[in-house]
């Protein structure tokens, strides 16, 4: 809309206009000025009459241009004067006025006083399609590359274009799209005048192990000592490449930055020349033209070879859309750039990384790894969620902590889970504070649970613990998410799910799994098998519309006792992190191990028992030898299954 008004004023100024127009100025009101401060009644209507009178004393020559012209007349429905003043301007003719307005600020003019707008002709601004917003850009990135002494590339631009679209749906183009190439384009241009990355990194590194060290320097407990020897050590190694990349990196600036010196002189001794010409000065021109810009040019050469020899190039490279990527991947959160070597061997090895937590689980791990794939390559429906699955098992067998496993490994935090309990959903008037209560209800402006998490961490893995035992009503919702992958919070503000991992648990038909036999499970028939009688029990629950919108329901199936004994390493591996932090060390013989799996045995329950075990036979023991003093920095604890009983003893490292 602003852009819409400046470029009426850009054709006044040229005179590409009507001849009616011809001479026309716009002179722009600030409604916060003339709003601000009236202390005496009617102080507010005397501003405006005069306004009015200062432009009725131009008539013709003016328009009067106002930005939110919602908050001009927003008094009017307290029973001000104002619109009224300007109503009968506008309808004798004393007045031209243009007001930009949103679709919720005209709502508010027309609840207020809808005969005012009746003075108004509307023009409904449409955001522009994704090629037009790509040929604005394209008029406009001039001005960008001025600004931060860059060039831009088309690639640049139509990334941007392309993405905000995209990523950043509660914005409109090319407002969007213009902000994301402005970023990127600063933040190209901070980089090229900084310190690499990789030095930048290594410096900020170097600086973190200087105060740690600083903070420790007092300490004698053995914790401290160990971990100030480790910091030095790390430190020593670190030093030398500081030192290195720092002297590569200011050697390669000053190049530079004399060179970009000698191309700047050598410009405006090219403009001086052409004035001393214009001006007809033929000694000042003799000297620029044979002395001066040869020895320019001679100086610029050698700057530029001594900058290739540094391995750079004399021009920068122009901003591409990689850089768009990554600015949007820092905005949203959501990783679009290109994908590193790193990140695709690591998405090749998913399943190995999952199994290293959930055990056994075999089926469920590749299922979940293909979807994560799949969203992060592009070869998805972009207008839902990366993958949606039901998980199907008895209790303990891993279906949550998979859903924190697949959070850790996209983002290396298995908090950055989103976990609502659906048990806590159960009544109908819950259901309503997934998406927030409508405006004028209590708690309105808190927003809801699943829509502020989403808007908050867009790319995220969102667990429905338990989905039985939700609402009906819980459903309805799901059922947008699933098939659209958007869902309208209670104030109209949309939250997108495309970039989302969306996982549901339930308990059904955990009875039928524990009876099946074990061997079923090594063989595709046997759980395809399974895995149809189960679909008939889900039909008998879920509706038929909910079930068929799933990407995939997964079977997860009972743990046999050789799945407990890979659990019990991994949570004797939890405890020995535990205790890393008071300097001990414990080592559990296999005899203990087993007997530790002989007591979480259950079926029916899963590893929850194993883990109790591992609290009561382990953990509790070795509380009470840290809390006794027989157990200090410095010491292993050897824990052993000794003639029926579990044995602790320590001794030093």
């Amino acid at each position: 809309k602003s852009a819409v008004v400046r470029g009426l004023a850009a054709r006044l100024a040229k005179g590409d206009v009507p001849t009616s127009m011809v001479g026309v100025h716009l002179l722009e009101l600030q409604p916060g000025q003339l709003l601000a401060g009236p202390r005496l009644r009617g102080e507010m209507e005397e501003r405006v009459k005069r306004l009015l009178s200062v432009l009725n004393d131009e008539r013709g020559n003016n328009v009067l241009v106002v930005r939110g012209i919602d908050t001009l007349l927003a008094q009017t429905g307290s029973g001000s004067a104002v619109g009224e003043l300007i109503a009968s301007a506008l309808q004798r003719g004393e007045l031209r006025m243009l007001g930009t307005t949103t679709p919720e600020g005209l709502r508010k003019l027309q609840e207020r006083d809808g005969s005012l707008l009746r003075s108004f002709t509307l023009l409904d601004i449409a955001e522009p399609s994704t090629a037009q917003a790509i040929e604005i850009l394209r008029g406009i990135a001039i001005k960008y590359e001025e600004r931060h002494d860059i060039q831009i590339s088309d690639s640049a631009i139509v990334a941007a274009v392309n993405l905000a679209k995209r990523y950043l749906q509660d914005r409109f183009l090319p407002d969007s799209a213009v902000d994301l190439l402005d970023e990127a384009a600063a933040s190209y241009r901070v980089e090229q005048d900084g310190l690499p990355r990789e030095a930048d990194g290594a410096l900020r590194r170097l600086e973190s192990l200087d105060a740690q060290l600083l903070s420790l320097a007092d300490a004698e407990d053995v914790a401290s000592v160990k971990t100030r020897q480790v910091l030095n050590e790390e430190r020593s190694a670190l030093e030398p490449r500081v030192t290195e990349l720092r002297t590569k990196a200011e050697s390669r600036r000053g190049a530079v930055a004399a060179m970009r010196a000698l191309d700047n002189e050598l410009t405006q001794a090219l403009a001086d020349k052409e004035k001393a010409q214009a001006a007809k000065e033929f000694a000042r021109l003799g000297e620029l033209e044979h002395v001066t810009i040869p020895g320019l040019r001679s100086r610029l050469d050698a700057a530029q070879s001594a900058v290739r020899k540094l391995g750079l190039q004399t021009k920068p490279c122009p901003l591409d859309d990689a850089v768009v990527a990554e600015t949007l991947a820092i905005w949203t959160g959501i990783p679009v750039a290109k994908m590193l070597e790193e990140e695709a061997e690591k998405l090749l090895q998913m399943e190995q990384r999952l199994e290293q937590r959930v055990v056994g689980q075999d089926d469920a791990v590749r299922a979940v790894s293909k979807a994560v794939r799949r969203g992060r390559v592009g070869l998805r429906d972009p207008g839902k969620p990366i993958g949606s699955f039901l998980f199907l098992g008895p209790s303990g067998v891993g279906k949550t902590e998979l859903a924190k496993a697949v959070a850790e490994f996209l983002f290396d935090d298995e908090q950055a889970l989103t976990r609502l309990d659906m048990s806590e959903f159960a009544e109908r008037h819950m259901a309503q504070r997934l998406i927030g209560a409508p405006p004028g209800y209590a708690d309105s402006e808190q927003g809801g649970f699943l829509t502020e998490a989403v808007r908050r961490r867009p790319y995220s893995v969102l667990l429905f613990d338990e989905v039985e035992k939700a609402h009906q009503d819980v459903f309805n919702l799901l059922l947008q998410v699933l098939d659209d992958g958007r869902l309208t919070d209670g104030r109209g503000r949309l939250a997108d799910f495309s970039n989302t991992v969306v996982i549901l648990t339930s308990n059904i038909g955990s009875q039928r799994i524990l009876d099946t036999d074990a061997g079923l499970f090594e063989h595709d028939e046997g759980r395809e098998a399974l895995r149809d009688v189960l679909l008939n029990e889900l039909s008998d629950f879920f509706r038929p519309e909910f079930l068929n919108r799933v990407d995939d329901v997964v079977v997860f199936r009972p743990l046999l006792r050789a799945h407990l004994r890979q659990i019990v390493d991994i949570q004797l591996g939890k405890v020995q992190r535990m205790l890393q932090d008071r300097g001990l060390d414990v080592e559990v013989d296999e005899a203990a191990k087993d007997r530790l799996v002989e007591l979480g045995y259950e079926p029916a329950l899963g590893a929850r028992p194993l883990k109790r075990a591992v609290v009561r036979q382990i953990q509790d023991p070795l509380a009470e030898a840290i809390l006794s003093k027989h157990a200090e920095a410095g010491t292993r604890l050897r824990v052993r299954w000794l003639d029926g009983e579990f044995s602790i003893t320590n001794e030093s490292m």
